[in-house]
Formats: structure tokens, C-alpha cells, sequence
């Protein structure tokens, strides 16, 4: 394998950061191999994640939202010829929408991995599982890719020494409550996170809250109920995602509904108590050694992530 293409159709920064241990382990075992990205949307591996050091280079065909648009189909080889690139040994395609596994298709490839259709598409015959990847690739190809998780050690210094500086202590208890994207309804309440906050700060534990700057009335409301509570993050000059997953390292446990800082956390690889409604558990929820999943639709027959109670949580603290 001298050129592997990783093709991810998400846009947001958890659907990147779930890609980490998939492209490391490929590249550990393939250490003379050059790995390409062809995103849908912006490469995060070059923009808002380049903190983490994911070494991949950018496809960039010139086609806005790729896959999503039928007329790619027409244009996507003669785009790819057209910078004289040689064939791809393997198209890894990461999502399985039909159209979309189609137009991918026209990348000139010896080999084509995708779970699209019952893994029709794939070039080769073998087990396969559903959401499996690292496991299906290892039959795909007929060799055993060993598994390479992303360690927060690896981070800059600068970055775990911020993190020391702000929360030099221990008995930290992290909280994530604001999500990112507004197409679902998947914020636990508020209160609720006061009211299991409040017990943390009885029981000698410190909450940590990871709110942007920008939130001022959820920060203020917070304040105002628990003065003992953090906000690590308004008090440094650095701002990015790797010194989120620096600061969770620092934590006892993480606490988190299904948004990117969630993600970030699970890359510290610490206990953590995530909460869904809407959105899938199984296919979202960080993928660590400790971890604990409460989702409503398997709790209370409901997508409503507020029939979650505070006890329901605290009960596994």
C-alpha cells in the first residue's frame, strides 16, 4: 500500500475525531504509505484539530459538499486526472450513502472499501460487520491491523503544562452541556446539571465546566448556584481543542451529552458518563476502557434526552 484515501462524508468535529484510531493504526501498519482525506466539508485534520498532529493530506478535487451533488459523478475522474495524481491503492469510503459511494467510486483505485449497500461495493469478498472498520479492513486485506489508540502524552507540552496550571489539583469532575449542532434537540437541562453538579460540590469533588467565553448567561446562571465551579478554559490564551483533551486528563471523570466536546474528552481516554436522546449511542459515543452510556431511547422508550433523571446519573458516579 503506497496511497490510501480516507473519504468521510460528516462535517463536525466529533465525526473527524472518531476517524483518529481508524487512520492511526492504518498508519502504523502501513508505515511507508501516503494517506489522503476527501472530506465533504473543510479537512479538520489541517483546521481546527491540526493541535493533535493526524498526519493526512488534502484530496481537493475542487468540488464544494463532494459526494451530495448527482453531476460529481460526470466530473470527479477527469478532476482527478487532471492533477496527474497516480491511482489509489485503497479508497476507504466512511459513510454509506449510495450517491455518495457512487461518484467516490470514479477515484481511480485498485482497492474500494465501503459498507455501502451490505458492503457490496467492496472489491474483494470477506467478514464484515457493520461499524467494524479497523476489523473489516484487517479481512479486507487479509492481514492483522492492530489496534493504535491516540495518547494525550503525545500532546504538545504546551498544552499539558496550560492544563497543570488550571486545574492543579485533583477530585475534578468535568461537564459538557451546550451542543454545537441545533438540528437535534439533544441538551440535558440546565438545572439538571446544577442539581448534579451541587451534589459533586457536596461531596468534596470540584465541577469543571467546558462552556465557551461567549455563553455568559449559562456561565453567570452556573456562578451564581455553584461558586466552587471552573471554567478552566476563560482563564488562558490558548483555545483549542487539544488543550480541551489536555484539561480532561486532568479529571477524575467527564460527564457529557453527544456534542464534539464529548470527543475531545474521550480522547484522554478517562471514566466518562455521556448522555443521548435523539442521536445514536452506539455509533457516537467515544470508544475508551471506562464509559458509561445512558440513552433515553433505551432507558425510557423515548428520544426526549430529559427523561434522563439527575439520579439516573448520579446512581453511577
Amino acid at each position: 500500500m503506497k496511497k490510501i484515501l480516507f473519504y468521510n462524508s460528516g462535517g463536525g468535529l466529533g465525526d473527524s475525531i472518531q476517524l483518529f484510531d481508524l487512520i492511526l493504526s492504518l498508519q502504523n501498519h502501513f508505515k511507508s504509505a501516503e494517506f489522503f482525506y476527501l472530506g465533504a466539508h473543510e479537512n479538520h485534520f489541517q483546521g481546527k484539530l491540526k493541535e493533535f498532529n493526524i498526519k493526512v493530506h488534502t484530496l481537493d478535487l475542487g468540488l464544494k459538499y463532494f459526494g451530495f451533488r448527482w453531476w460529481h459523478f460526470l466530473v470527479t475522474k477527469k478532476r482527478y486526472l487532471d492533477q496527474n495524481l497516480e491511482k489509489m491503492d485503497l479508497i476507504i469510503d466512511l459513510q454509506s450513502k449510495l450517491r455518495n459511494t457512487i461518484i467516490l467510486n470514479k477515484i481511480p483505485h485498485d482497492h474500494f472499501y465501503s459498507s455501502t449497500y451490505s458492503f457490496k461495493f467492496c472489491t474483494k469478498k470477506a467478514e464484515y460487520s457493520s461499524g467494524e472498520h479497523l476489523k473489516n479492513l484487517s479481512n479486507f486485506l487479509n492481514t492483522n491491523i492492530g489496534i493504535s489508540k491516540f495518547n494525550p502524552n503525545n500532546l504538545e507540552e504546551k498544552y499539558k503544562s496550560e492544563a497543570k496550571r488550571l486545574l492543579p489539583d485533583k477530585n475534578y469532575v468535568g461537564f459538557s452541556l451546550t451542543q454545537g449542532n441545533v438540528y437535534r434537540e439533544k441538551s440535558w437541562s440546565i438545572k439538571n446539571f446544577m442539581d448534579l453538579a451541587t451534589k459533586i460540590d457536596q461531596k468534596s469533588m470540584i465541577p469543571v465546566f467546558f462552556i465557551k467565553k461567549e455563553e455568559t448567561e449559562i456561565v453567570n446562571e452556573i456562578k451564581s448556584k455553584i461558586p466552587n465551579a471552573l471554567f478552566p478554559e476563560h482563564h488562558s490564551n490558548i483555545s483549542c481543542p487539544a488543550l480541551v483533551t489536555a484539561l480532561t486528563s486532568r479529571l477524575k471523570l467527564a460527564i457529557s451529552i453527544d456534542n464534539g466536546v464529548m470527543h475531545m474528552m474521550g480522547l484522554a481516554n478517562i471514566p466518562m458518563i455521556v448522555l443521548f436522546g435523539p442521536t445514536d449511542s452506539k455509533k457516537f459515543s467515544p470508544k475508551i476502557d471506562s464509559i458509561k452510556v445512558l440513552d433515553s431511547k433505551l432507558m425510557h422508550k423515548s428520544d426526549d434526552i430529559n427523561s434522563i433523571t439527575v439520579h439516573d446519573v448520579y446512581k453511577h458516579i
